[in-house]
């Protein structure tokens, strides 16, 4: 063992650093290792944010049984967060199995809990509720819009600059006239550079 093994002198260095408690708590704290000689064991790494989050926010049978283990620890060390993880859990369950009946309920349990930016969340349900309450409930969904608007906009990424209206419109509509709208295409684009004298007379 290395580095100060006097507890006194340990309990002044680290007082005069901040340490409130007394001098008989570090004593006793520090007596199994002076019988064993060991050196303190390195204190586990806490998951990160992003890890936790992920864990929370995947459906409790599918986590990996180690991953399942290290969130039930961080759960008991954190009230805060083992609250946040019950009502995020149970608002994907609403989503799941279309329960809007019990919105309200949940809700107003969340309100309940000293959760400041869940209850930001609340606070927007509330001014959507009967939105909110549809798609909760009604077995309507915008999926297939909301995939149509990422395909158009995937697309006018990938050719962003490099093709005019008529290809976009080709490969949107899936149009027949693949070979006229790729030779319009190729063709406008030197008309509009032309003078308009020169323009109409080409077009005569």
């Amino acid at each position: 063992m290395t580095g100060c093994t006097n507890v006194l002198e340990l309990y002044r260095e680290i007082a005069a650093q901040g340490y409130r408690d007394s001098y008989g708590s570090v004593r006793d704290y520090l007596a199994p290792f002076r019988e064993s000689r060991t050196a303190l064991p390195p204190a586990a790494k806490p998951p990160k944010v992003r890890t936790l989050a992920s864990w929370i926010m995947t459906h409790p049978d599918n986590p990996d049984s180690d991953d399942q283990v290290t969130l039930k620890n961080a759960l008991a060390d954190c009230p805060h967060l083992d609250a946040l993880t019950g009502h995020v859990r149970g608002f994907a369950e609403m989503m799941l199995e279309r329960q809007g009946d019990r919105l309200e309920g949940w809700m107003t349990n969340v309100d309940a809990d000293d959760l400041p930016y869940l209850r930001s969340f609340t606070l927007g349900l509330r001014r959507d509720h009967a939105a909110i309450l549809n798609t909760l409930t009604l077995p309507h969904s915008s999926g297939a819009v909301e995939g149509n608007v990422n395909r158009v906009k995937m697309l006018k990424r990938q050719t962003y600059g490099r093709a005019t209206f008529a290809p976009h419109h080709v490969r949107l509509t899936g149009g027949r006239n693949d070979h006229e709208m790729w030779a319009r295409s190729r063709i406008w684009p030197s008309l509009t550079a032309l003078p308009s004298s020169q323009t109409s007379s080409r077009q005569a």
